[in-house]
């Protein structure tokens, strides 16, 4: 099983996720002290879980709909972590510090903020 977060505000207008069995954890709004001027100030986090088979699809869909500039969304298990942007798909083992550096260093050619590249690894 995965664990994840997608910010509801990241998925482009007029998209959508259809026919994954995710597990709602958490529904949240907050504000965001760290958006970008392409960001609105007030996030919807949406906390879920997903079954090992469905991971790779997921990964896949999340990113024909995320919206640009700017946005990621992740998710992982024990020993593996998913980073997604729009038109990419990171994959690595948890704990290897080379893969995350490049995934977030694609952040960052995004305009993704530094201090929104800190997902769980």
């Amino acid at each position: 099983m995965y664990d994840g977060a997608i910010i509801m505000e990241s998925l482009r207008v007029g998209t959508s996720l259809e026919a994954f069995p995710l597990i709602l954890r958490r529904l949240s709004r907050y504000a965001v002290k760290t958006a970008s001027a392409d960001q609105p100030p007030v996030w919807t986090e949406f906390v879920f879980e997903v079954a090992d088979e469905h991971a790779v699809e997921l990964a896949d869909a999340l990113a024909e709909v995320l919206d640009q500039p700017g946005w990621y969304a992740d998710f992982h298990n024990d020993e593996e972590n998913f980073v997604i942007y729009p038109g990419r798909v990171f994959r690595y083992r948890r704990g290897d510090q080379l893969a995350r550096a490049e995934a977030q260093e694609h952040g960052r050619t995004l305009g993704v903020p530094e201090p929104q590249l800190d997902w769980t690894d």
